[in-house]
Formats: C-alpha cells, structure tokens, sequence
C-alpha cells in the first residue's frame, strides 16, 4: 500500500466514525441524560503535538538519529510523516511501542528531508511542525572524464590542437572540494581554476601529457577520493614511406626486409600487398610492431606493390607504393629458327640460303646471348644469329650462353646445323684452297643479333 493510500485509509476511518455518530440516535425510551463532566471530556480538543530530534545534521553510515513526538493527550495513535507524505518504515527504522520513538541507525542520504509526527484522535487529528534531517555524505568514488578522448588501456588519447576538457563527477553533500596536481609539479596547483571539478586545456600539444590527479574531498564527511588519469596527445598523422632495401634483389635470397619509416610512435601500422590488405605468412613475417616486413626465400613475383599505412583512431595515413625489382635468371634457354616458336635441335638448310637462329631465355635484366660454333668458335653476340648464305663449312653444332650480370648465372643451349644440295665441282686441291673469313659481324639495328658472312675464295 502506497504513502498516498496509507494517508487516505486513515481519513476514511475517521470519517466514517463522525458519519456514524451523526446518523445513529437511540430511541426515545432508550436515550440518558448524559452527563455534564463526559461531555466535557468528549468535547476536549487535541492538543498540537511537538517534535524533537537527537541532532539535525548526521554522516551517512557513520551516526543514528532518533526523532520524539510530545503529547500528552491519551487514547491516541501516532503516525509519522517524511515530506509530506505518510512514513514507510524500512529495515534500518525502529518504532517505539508507544510510536513517539522514531529511530534511523545509521542514516544515509535518502533520509534526508523533513519529518513530522501526527496524534490521531477518534474525532481529531494535529500535527507537529515539521523538523529538517541533513545527512552528510561523500564524496562517492570519482574518475576523470575526458572530453573529447579515447580510452587506450590505461590512458586516454587525444589529437593534438584540440580543446580538450577534464571533470570530475561525483555525488557530496555539501559540494565537495576538488584540486588538481598537474605533470611534473611536486605539490598541489591552489588556483581558483584549477579547484574546481572541470577545466579545459585549448590547443593541446605533446607537452601536457602525462598524469593528472584529482584530490576530492569532503570537510563534512572528513572523506576524500584521489583520482588519477594517463593522458596521451597524438600528433597529427603524416605520410609514411617504405624504405627497402639497400641490396640488389635476386631471387632466392634467403631474406629481405622492407621497413615502414614514421615519425609517430604511437600510431599503429599495417601492410598492404597490390592494394589489399597484408595476411602475414611464413613467406611474409610481420614485426611485433607491425613496421618491419620480411620476406623469407625472394620470389620473382614479390615485386608488389608494397603500401604502409599509419593510423590511430582519428585518422590514417598510406605511404606511396614500392615496386622490388627482382633479378632472377636466365632460365631454360631455347633456340628456334626464325621468331617462330618451334624449339629444334636439329636443323637442315639448303646450300646457299639464308639461316636466323633465335636464342631465347627468361631473365630480369635481360640476358646478354653469346654464339659458338664448336669447337669454341666465337661468331658472335646478341639473341639472333643470321646467316645470308650457307655453305658447306657453316654446318656443324651452334651454342647460345645466356649470362645474367646480376645473378652471375649462365645457361646454354646447341642446335646442330646441316646444309643439304649438290656437291661442288671444284676439285679437292680446290676445295682445299677456299678461303673461309668471317668478313663482318654487324649488330641488328635493334642491337640483339648479329650477320655471319662467309666468302669463297678462287684459287
């Protein structure tokens, strides 16, 4: 039953009473004299009841308060009343037997208020006036606030430039006292700005971190509270760069490492690989740290692009993308005639044609070709060898070497060359008597092949 209800019942009860005494009359024969002395009794007002209290202001959880309601009247009840509304007695009141004895061990707060004694008669009701109770308390637990900041473990980070503001809030009756300790002050800062429970910081920079302390502190209560805060400024993010290595990359290099160059300590760092997100693997290893990328047994298709990009929880910052160039080869060398695609081994001519042998090879740089003619004749430089007119002593075995300069690798491949026609007609004295040169060996106007020409001496 509500205060509100407890209140109404007891009206309604005295009501009814003066209703049933107002209609119920005894018959005629039945009806007495009444005495002049009763109805002087009956008729006797009520007198107005006081109030007393073992003390007015009491600390929470510390002190018990008793009210006493004075009357002399009998026959009566008493209630109690707690601004302005009818009593509800809870686990830490105590009711005398009489209900002039109300008791509050120990108080807190939500006792605070006014209260009042009522004496009931069965016709009549008075009131005391009503008695103030202040309950002390605090201050409760308290913590900095930040604003506008982001917790980060233990501290709050901020950007830098902005206004940021500190409070405290905390529950205290009366108002608590507050004052701060500001980094790197040996004693508490007095000021009238800084003793109240917030204060603002305009264009925060780097030299305000560190440890803020608020002492909060109540006279009353004779509590206190310390509250303490790590506070970080984060610079404003600027462009990373990857840096690579210092060392000519060739595939199969036992290791690699690429190094994300920042300024900001604080900010956290991640890799990105042809535009999407770095997942770190046995190939790819990530420093604790996130700003060293190692790359274990070099490929040649780790070229990337390689991004990094710095962030913190207001922004993030990518640095321009690196592309490895990767030395790698020669590998498997080919050679085919002509440009066609036909790898041979074995290639048979016509007497007097012409013959273009193309060595091929994968390489980064590109492979520097070299020509034999078994046994261990030079003939020539370059990736075409082009003969205008084959004679007889062009047959035999060709080698094409491609070497890498930066791999220092070498691989070779032959092709035996055969001429086919008619036998000269030249006796053996005059076969004998041929003179075989080399006249010329000129470059291709693209500079990869080169001209063998041999002339026909008549004796």
């Amino acid at each position: 039953m509500g205060s509100a209800d407890l209140r109404g019942h007891r009206w309604a009860e005295l009501l009814l009473s003066a209703s049933l005494l107002t209609v119920w009359s005894l018959p005629a024969a039945a009806q007495l004299t009444p005495d002049a002395s009763l109805l002087k009794v009956t008729r006797k007002l009520l007198a107005k009841p006081t109030i007393s209290v073992s003390q007015g202001t009491a600390i929470e959880h510390k002190e018990n308060v008793t009210f006493y309601c004075g009357t002399k009247d009998v026959n009566i009840t008493i209630y109690w009343v707690s601004n302005n509304q009818p009593l509800v007695l809870h686990e830490r009141m105590r009711l005398s037997t009489d209900g002039k004895t109300l008791t509050i061990f120990p108080v807190q707060r939500e006792d605070t208020g006014t209260y009042q004694c009522e004496v009931w008669g069965v016709l009549q009701v008075m009131s005391s006036d009503p008695t103030f109770l202040v309950v002390n308390y605090g201050p409760d637990p308290v913590r900095i606030k930040v604003e506008p900041g982001v917790p980060n473990g233990e501290a709050v980070e901020v950007i830098e430039g902005s206004n940021v503001t500190f409070s405290v809030e905390t529950q205290s009756h009366p108002p608590a006292a507050y004052l701060w300790v500001f980094p790197n002050d040996s004693k508490p800062i007095t000021s009238s700005f800084l003793t109240a429970s917030t204060f603002t910081i305009y264009a925060v920079s780097r030299e305000h971190e560190g440890t803020y302390s608020c002492l909060v502190s109540n006279s009353a209560t004779q509590l206190s509270h310390l509250a303490t805060l790590k506070f970080h400024v984060l610079e404003r993010l600027t462009k990373p760069c990857v840096m690579p290595p210092n060392q000519t990359l060739v595939e199969n290099a036992s290791l690699v490492a690429l190094t994300c160059q920042t300024a900001h300590e604080r900010a956290a760092a991640q890799w990105f690989l042809r535009g999407q997100l770095l997942l770190p693997s046995k190939h790819l290893v990530l420093s604790a740290d996130n700003r060293t990328l190692a790359i274990h047994g070099l490929q040649r298709n780790d070229t990337g692009p390689y991004e990094c990009e710095v962030w913190n929880w207001s922004s993030r910052v990518r640095s321009d993308p690196l592309k490895l160039n990767i030395s790698y080869g020669p590998d498997r060398v080919d050679i085919t005639r002509g440009s066609t695609s036909e790898v041979v081994s074995t290639i048979r001519a016509e007497l007097n044609s012409s013959l273009t042998l193309q060595c091929w090879a994968e390489s980064q740089p590109d492979a520097e070709f070299h020509w034999t003619l078994e046994p261990s004749t030079s003939v020539c430089t370059g990736e075409q060898l082009v003969i205008e007119a084959l004679t007889w002593e062009h047959q035999g075995i060709y080698s094409c070497t491609a070497f890498n300069s930066l791999t220092q690798l070498a691989r070779s491949a032959s092709v035996l060359v055969r001429v086919i026609g008619p036998r000269s007609s030249l006796s053996e004295g005059a076969i004998a008597g041929i003179i075989i040169g080399i006249l010329a060996v000129t470059a291709l106007a693209t500079g990869l092949g080169c001209f063998l020409y041999i002339r026909n001496a008549k004796g």
